[in-house]
């Protein structure tokens, strides 16, 4: 007696299972093409799914996703084109060379991403260029001729990198920021900057350099703190055979961190507006 009830029940899911599949049969019947299975064929496939063959192929530990360099992508794919200027700004995957920029760019933003070398390739066709930004990257070698054809470039920053030495700058260049690199003396020519007749700012500050290059008349601040410059002449700032002469627009010189004594030679400030921060005792 216990087991008739079961029995009906698998009874009435078993005629329901029927009919549900006479009444699909029929609709497939209707079709253009109908589908059928063959039953040599959907034994199999049950088969297959009973043993767990087609569920191998979905297996998470076989997928493994092929891996892709940025090099290898559009550039205004991982980065933001708008009209002359190009963003590329920590960019994922991992950036380690300046990308093909758009002729008429203007301005490259490529901040905070793995850049680590700068050839006279990569700005070679885009003439075009008034301000690159590549703060934060890994930057340990420009080759010289990397900005010389950028004749219309105002602004360069290559702050945050790894540099020792200093490249050939463009002539009309107006800011630039050099600022947390591990430039050398030796690495920045003593006139790498004289002949920049333009420059207005010009930042060197954290680095390791011990003399103070020179600096163009131009030129309205001036930051070298935290460096290891140790003397001062009176040709630094001043022109030691013109004791009348005045220097016009520098207003912001900033030596602090840095063991040279500033009080130890004052006439080799007597030109200036306003005096360097910096120790003086």
């Amino acid at each position: 007696m216990g087991t008739r009830p079961g029995m009906l029940i698998t009874t009435f899911i078993f005629a329901s299972w029927v009919i549900l599949i006479s009444g699909t049969e029929q609709q497939l019947g209707s079709m253009e093409h109908p589908l059928k299975f063959e039953e040599p064929e959907l034994d199999t496939w049950m088969e297959k799914i009973d043993t767990g063959v087609l569920l191998a192929a979905d297996d998470p530990d076989d997928f493994k996703p092929e891996e892709t360099d940025a090099s290898d992508l559009p550039t205004c794919l991982l980065c933001v084109c708008l009209t002359g200027s190009v963003y590329c700004e920590e960019v994922d995957p991992d950036m380690t060379s300046v990308p093909a920029l758009p002729k008429e760019t203007a301005y490259l933003y490529a901040r905070y991403n793995k850049i680590k070398k700068i050839t006279a390739k990569d700005f070679g066709d885009v003439v075009t260029l008034k301000r690159i930004d590549l703060t934060g990257n890994l930057i340990s070698e420009i080759e010289d001729g990397a900005f010389m054809k950028l004749t219309l470039l105002e602004e360069l920053s290559i702050a945050e990198n790894r540099l020792v030495k200093l490249p050939m700058l463009p002539p009309k260049l107006m800011s630039f920021n050099a600022n947390h690199n591990r430039l050398k003396t030796r690495g920045v020519k003593a006139n790498a900057f004289k002949k920049l007749s333009k420059l207005r700012n010009l930042y060197l500050a954290h680095n390791e350099l011990e003399a103070v290059p020179v600096i163009p008349e131009s030129v309205r601040t001036f930051h070298i703190q935290n460096n290891n410059v140790t003397t001062v002449t009176a040709d630094t700032f001043c022109k030691s055979n013109d004791t009348y002469y005045i220097r016009p627009n520098i207003n912001e010189i900033r030596m602090d961190g840095n063991p040279v004594i500033l009080a130890k030679d004052p006439n080799y400030f007597i030109c200036l507006q306003s005096l360097p921060i910096g120790r003086y005792h």
